[in-house]
C-alpha cells in the first residue's frame, strides 16, 4: 500500500541488532509504535541510527510528559528531541504524537543494555 522502495524487513531483536556490527548506527532512520516508554524506545532505536539520523516514535497522549522524563536518556543516547507532531490515526479515537529525535551524537558501547534490562531498569 506505501509502495516503499528499497526497504528490507529484518526480524531479529533490537538489542541485538544494536549490538551486531551491521547493524549499529547504520540506518538513517529507526521508528516504533507505542512498544514501551520514551527511555526504552530510545534505547533500542538509537544505536541503530548514525550520526544526523533519526528516530520516530509514536506514543500516547502523555507523549509530553514521556518527552520531560527521558531527557537524560536521550542525551546519554546521544539524541535530542526535535519536534513533537500531534496526528490523528483512522479509526483510533484516542490522541496520538510522533516524537521525533535527531542522533546527535555516538550512543555509548554498552548500549543498548542486553533483552530485558532496559524495561526493568530504563535509564
Amino acid at each position: 500500500m506505501l509502495d516503499l522502495k528499497d526497504v528490507q524487513v529484518i526480524n531479529d531483536r533490537a538489542e541485538a541488532l544494536g549490538q551486531s556490527p551491521d547493524h549499529r548506527e547504520r540506518y538513517d532512520l529507526a521508528m516504533a509504535r507505542a512498544v514501551a516508554e520514551l527511555p526504552i524506545v530510545a534505547e533500542y532505536t538509537l544505536p541503530l541510527c548514525g550520526l544526523g539520523g533519526r528516530v520516530i516514535a509514536q506514543k500516547g497522549r502523555d507523549a509530553q510528559m514521556e518527552v520531560m522524563g527521558a531527557e537524560r536518556a536521550l542525551k546519554l543516547l546521544g539524541g535530542v528531541l526535535r519536534y513533537m507532531l500531534d496526528v490523528e490515526l483512522p479509526g483510533l479515537a484516542e490522541p496520538r504524537s510522533l516524537v521525533v529525535i535527531n542522533k546527535v551524537a555516538r550512543t555509548p558501547d554498552i548500549y543498548p543494555r542486553r533483552p530485558g534490562i532496559p524495561k526493568k531498569r530504563p535509564l
